[in-house]
């Protein structure tokens, strides 16, 4: 969805509705509408303009209208049916708005044309939007786009061609939607009676270009579609476009003219009384007022934007009201009402199975959670973000490597064709001598050795094309176990090279130095400490500057060996084959001194991170039982937010275990802090320079501090 976030929880799914809302609002004219002789069809369109912004008095002016279309052309019927649908959803009845888009879908069936059909199929699909049943909106939009392909209505096939586009951005296929919307914004172009079409293109267009960080070519859109908004003298739509430069503003990080873009659009929706958009403009005032830690204003402008939703009915700006009301409640210390708010405001977000907007609201809630002292919660929210993260990441992974394989195809294709354009060259060229040794005897033998130095240069470059195949395969070998952004190995990768070494029956096992030291593996997995801050403060390119620089650290930092990993995110995990068992706590000291030591000069800025790791030799072995490497790498997950939750910038290790005849894995997996404090985990840490808060046991001597003996002291 076409959403913005930054700092807070902003109107991510409401800005997509808006965008939406854009398109309905187009409602293009259909062919034939301009014979009619009355002025029907006219008062139709002057009330759609109405519709968008109070859709209560748009509707009452639509019903006295269906009298007057009984005997109307099928055009002028099929725009009030698709008029009142549309104004229907609006005034959230949508029971009512389904029945008018089937009957507009039955009445185009009856008369055999397409257009009409397709222009119910659009109507359906909003409303189907607005219930948060989007798989079947997002099925149904695709199939109006088919059934309008063959239209001569422009306005049409460039409403289907916007709002496929924003169907594929929904589902995070950022590059079919670009082609869909580029395609709408053409179309639109060509529109000369209705130019409302290209302001709801452009203006999907720059929602799109936000989404996707291309924050040059949003600003020459959003130019464009200031330009036209001008040119349409409407309040009600240069009230869409300054929520859209809005939109643009708070995630390129200039929240001076976010601010200024809101409360214009705001200033506008209140003189119209358009309540849907005022309901969604305060909630997003709301998190700006987050952004700037003002909590008491930030709940009250939730709150008026919660009651604007009660007249509305609209249920996905009342689910965001929640969100951003349950973190100001937390940073105002309410914490039994913030969380009631939180959680009512994600189940929306859940029911519309949006991930990603489910996944940003789970981690500030876990941040808000921790904030308050509400380790347990901080701890379960963290684990379900992670869960989310993980599938996201993994989707994120296999979209690249279908997109590097469709372009290998396609240059595959393409030499194909090269060589076959060859082949029939010969074939010409073979031909040609057949005729000339008919009439030019003499010639032959030159003919002949003409047709061996064709053959001689085709061979070469059929070979030469082998050789360069052979390099492209080699190549979408390395990107399908490589991360394009550090160029460490994926996560793939590790469980593929996990599985073949438990397969090939060579487990790690323990082996004595010639000092009598063991030799172990050990796994290390880090976490970039306040990374959403540099993402929210200097803009994800300094985040993946900051991620790159990790990369590169890690790689002097440990051998060449050792295998590090892009785990997900901003996590990294690192596999260290053979190690004395003595030198593990000082790996984990050079991983965090080598990364909090440098600087990364990003535009003008100077930025320096540290990170927290949880770590544990491999493998793990409890009652001389080794763990499988999935449950040693979920235990050191939670030595990890150990680190996190006792301060940052510090590193929690696994020792082994004590006493685990009187425990279980399954117990010390459920809370590794009891299980050490009981006596039954051993752990250390290791500082990383200046900590947050100190660790449970500090050492005078040394910054690794064994905690099995600090665990036994505070518990007497």
């Amino acid at each position: 969805m076409a959403g913005f976030r930054n700092g807070g929880w902003l109107v991510r799914a409401r800005l997509r509705a808006v965008a939406v809302a854009v398109a309905l609002v187009l409602s293009p004219a259909l062919a034939g509408a301009e014979t009619e002789p009355s002025s029907l069809y006219a008062r139709i369109i002057d009330v759609r303009e109405q519709s968008r912004f109070v859709p209560e008095k748009a509707l009452m002016q639509l019903l006295k209208l269906q009298t007057e279309a009984a005997g109307a052309p099928p055009a002028t019927q099929a725009e009030l049916l698709s008029q009142l649908s549309v104004a229907n959803m609006r005034a959230g009845k949508n029971d009512a708005a389904m029945a008018a888009a089937d009957q507009l879908i039955a009445y185009g069936k009856s008369l055999h044309d397409d257009t009409i059909v397709a222009k119910g199929m659009m109507a359906k699909s909003y409303v189907l939007f607005d219930r948060a049943d989007v798989d079947a909106a997002h099925q149904l939009s695709f199939d109006a786009e088919k059934m309008a392909a063959t239209s001569s209505n422009l306005a049409l096939r460039s409403q289907v061609a916007v709002t496929a586009g924003q169907s594929y951005a929904e589902m995070g296929n950022f590059p079919a939607a670009l082609a869909k919307l580029q395609t709408g914004v053409d179309i639109a172009r060509q529109v000369t009676d209705d130019p409302v079409m290209l302001f709801g293109a452009l203006n999907a267009l720059v929602n799109l270009y936000t989404q996707m960080k291309e924050y040059d070519k949003a600003a020459a859109a959003l130019d464009e579609l200031l330009s036209e908004t001008e040119k349409l003298r409407s309040p009600g739509r240069m009230a869409i476009a300054k929520i859209t430069e809005y939109g643009l503003a708070i995630d390129s990080g200039q929240p001076k003219r976010a601010l200024r873009a809101l409360l214009q659009s705001l200033d506008l929706e209140r003189k119209l009384g358009a309540e849907r958009m005022i309901g969604m403009t305060l909630v997003n005032l709301s998190d700006s007022y987050l952004k700037e830690h003002d909590y008491p204003r930030a709940a009250q402008y939730a709150n008026e934007s919660l009651r604007s939703t009660q007249l509305t009915n609209d249920k996905s700006v009342e689910a965001t009201a929640r969100v951003n009301l349950g973190q100001a409640y937390l940073g105002m210390g309410r914490i039994a009402e913030g969380k009631k708010q939180y959680e009512a405001g994600m189940a929306r977000y859940e029911q519309e199975n949006n991930k990603p907007d489910l996944q940003a609201a789970l981690r500030e809630y876990g941040e808000a959670l921790e904030r308050v002292g509400d380790l347990a919660g901080a701890v379960s929210a963290y684990h379900r973000e992670r869960a989310i993260s993980n599938e996201l990441f993994e989707k994120q992974r296999q979209q690249t490597v279908l997109e590097m394989q469709a372009k290998y195809e396609t240059e595959k294709k393409q030499r194909q064709i090269q060589l076959l354009s060859k082949e029939n060259q010969v074939k010409g060229a073979e031909i040609d001598n057949r005729r000339l040794q008919q009439r030019v005897w003499w010639l032959l033998a030159l003919v002949f050795a003409l047709a061996s130095m064709v053959v001689g240069l085709l061979y070469r470059k059929v070979r030469h094309a082998n050789a360069q195949l052979e390099v492209k395969n080699l190549e979408l070998k390395a990107q399908s176990t490589l991360d394009p952004l550090t160029m460490l190995y994926n996560r793939r990768h590790f469980q593929d090279f996990m599985r073949d070494m438990i397969h090939a029956d060579k487990p790690l096992t323990e082996k004595r130095t010639l000092h009598g030291d063991d030799i172990v593996g050990a796994l290390f997995l880090l976490d970039v400490d306040h990374f959403k801050n540099i993402n929210d403060r200097y803009g994800h390119a300094a985040g993946d500057a900051v991620l790159k620089m990790i990369a590169e650290n890690l790689r002097v930092v440990l051998r060449e060996t050792d295998m590090i990993v892009r785990w997900g995110g901003e996590e990294f995990l690192a596999f260290l084959p053979t190690i004395p068992r003595h030198g593990v706590d000082e790996i984990a000291r050079r991983i965090l001194v080598g990364i909090s030591s440098q600087i990364i000069r990003y535009q003008e800025h100077e930025i320096s991170v540290n990170v927290s790791v949880g770590f544990a030799p491999f493998p793990l072995a409890p009652a001389n039982e080794p763990l499988p490497w999935e449950r040693a790498v979920n235990l050191i997950d939670m030595a990890l937010y150990l680190a996190k939750s006792h301060g940052r910038n510090r590193a929690y290790g696994v020792r082994g275990f004590e006493n685990f005849h009187q425990t279980s894995m399954e117990a010390i997996e459920q809370d590794l802090e009891s299980a050490w404090r009981a006596g039954f985990v051993d752990l250390s840490v290791v500082l990383g320079g200046e900590p947050e808060t100190p660790p449970p046991s500090p050492s005078e001597h040394s910054n690794v501090v064994p905690l099995k003996h600090a665990a036994h002291k505070n518990s007497h």
